[in-house]
């Protein structure tokens, strides 16, 4: 039923009633003492009321916040760069360097302020119009309350304003949960990490400190169990082989792996660039060598297919993961695997330097699907994962500890960036880290050792 004739069926009519006795009949005049309903004035205030809604959207608003939080980073990020710049004691050998990196932050924040200031001007044009609107409908209202005859609408009101008065003191009793929910995928919200549940080395011990290693996220029928495992073998930065075994025990002690080879020489086109890459229905998801495309190595026919991302994408270090006392080279390209499939986690200039989530349909070739921008710069993070939709970021604390500070939920675009969950590490750079929604876990590559960490949820 519309609001409209539910406010019409609460109007109790004045009626008046006169009877006469004709013959053997008794006879009862109506008369409606009351004004017509005018309910052409209520149909206007509806209408106004969705042409409001129409103008007025969440995702109008949620643009204006982005940018607002991009700006508060990025000058935080620039406060952090000078503070480097005023310790550093080179004789002026790369204060100049540095100075002119400071320079370049300051041109973008500007660019930001001057898009914030435009978006601003637009909204409060739009507040304006809104306004008399308003003012309009409630002029209106405040006649067609009136009609209430039975005060149904201002007890509706008091009612309204205790549940309100309630709501607020059950806020101020309950702290806010410390992160997004992922209810839809039935796991509930996360809490905490635990762990490592597993630790090691890899038969290279400790040659190679950049890799990835994991777990087929969608496996084809049989290969359940598999385990799979790059190391970037040359420079720290490029790969051209996977290393597979058929159980965790195997990959653990080293024994029988089976090595399947993209090309016979390293790097070259379609190599792996970088550590960040997933498998996900038997092929390898990973950053092409030297481009801004996504590859696809199909591991049964040792085929590559490839999509590009969008021409201002970072790549060969434009926007790597990175904390002040270090960068994880060649980190551009994040892949990450959630309940849904496989995402690409990227930046460009025309959105800043902050992350870009892409949806990658798994189909051959691969194809990019839906995409959401937010307002995390990329070079403040160290590394990414997905959860039932939800991208989360790290960020480097100390030698000891790494923290879930951000998330960004793609279906209610809610970005957060008051997470406080710790990761306990062993080693002191995590390279590569994805979650796997067959188990639950996050799978760790941190300085040549292996683990695996708990995903606690409530």
């Amino acid at each position: 039923m519309s609001q409209s004739n539910l406010f019409v069926l609460m109007i109790i009519i004045h009626l008046s009633f006169s009877q006469s006795v004709r013959g053997k009949e008794c006879v009862c005049d109506l008369e409606n003492g009351d004004p017509p309903f005018p309910k052409n004035e209520l149909t206007k205030v509806e209408t106004t009321a969705l042409q409001c809604i129409e103008t007025i959207t969440s995702e109008k608003m949620t643009d204006l916040d982005r940018l607002v939080l991009g700006l508060q980073q990025r000058i935080k990020q620039v406060e952090e760069n000078v503070i480097v710049l005023e310790k550093e004691n080179d004789r002026n050998l790369y204060g100049a360097v540095t100075l002119r990196i400071i320079e370049l932050e300051i041109a973008e924040i500007q660019d930001l302020l001057h898009k914030l200031n435009s978006t601003t001007r637009n909204y409060r044009h739009l507040s304006v119009q809104t306004a008399a609107q308003l003012e309009d409908m409630k002029i209106t209202m405040v006649e067609l309350v009136k009609f209430d005859k039975m005060q149904v609408v201002k007890k509706y009101r008091e009612s309204h304003k205790k549940n309100l008065e309630q709501c607020k003191k059950e806020l101020k009793a309950t702290a806010a949960p410390p992160t997004v929910s992922s209810g839809r995928c039935g796991l509930g919200r996360m809490v905490s990490v635990a762990g490592p549940r597993i630790y090691s080395l890899t038969v290279y011990s400790t040659s190679y400190t950049y890799g990835a290693w994991g777990r087929d996220a969608n496996p084809a029928p049989g290969g359940e169990n598999k385990y799979w495992l790059v190391v970037l073998s040359s420079s720290n930065v490029y790969g051209h082989f996977i290393r597979q075994y058929s159980t965790l025990s195997t990959l653990l002690l080293g024994i029988g792996p089976t090595d399947t080879y993209i090309s016979s020489s390293n790097p070259t086109t379609n190599t792996i660039q970088g550590p960040n890459m997933v498998m996900y229905g038997n092929a390898l998801y990973y950053n092409c060598y030297n481009t801004y495309s996504v590859c696809q190595f199909n591991m049964t026919t040792r085929s590559v297919s490839t999509v590009a991302l969008p021409q201002d994408t970072g790549y060969n270090n434009k926007f790597p993961f990175a904390h002040l006392g270090a960068t994880y080279t060649f980190t551009d390209m994040d892949f990450t695997t959630d309940e849904s499939g496989v995402y690409v986690i990227y930046a460009t200039t025309s959105n800043f330097g902050n992350v870009i989530i892409s949806k990658v349909e798994t189909i051959n070739p691969p194809v990019l699907n839906q995409t959401w921008s937010t307002s995390l710069y990329k070079r403040t993070v160290t590394n990414t994962f997905m959860v039932c939709g939800v991208l989360y970021a790290t960020r480097y604390l100390d030698k000891e500890t790494e923290e879930i500070f951000y998330s960004y939920d793609t279906k209610t675009k809610e970005e957060r960036y008051d997470l406080r969950i710790h990761i306990k590490k062993m080693q002191t750079n995590i390279e590569f880290l994805n979650y796997d929604p067959r188990d639950h876990l996050l799978y760790v590559y941190s300085d040549a050792f292996i683990l695996t960490y708990e995903l606690i949820f409530q």
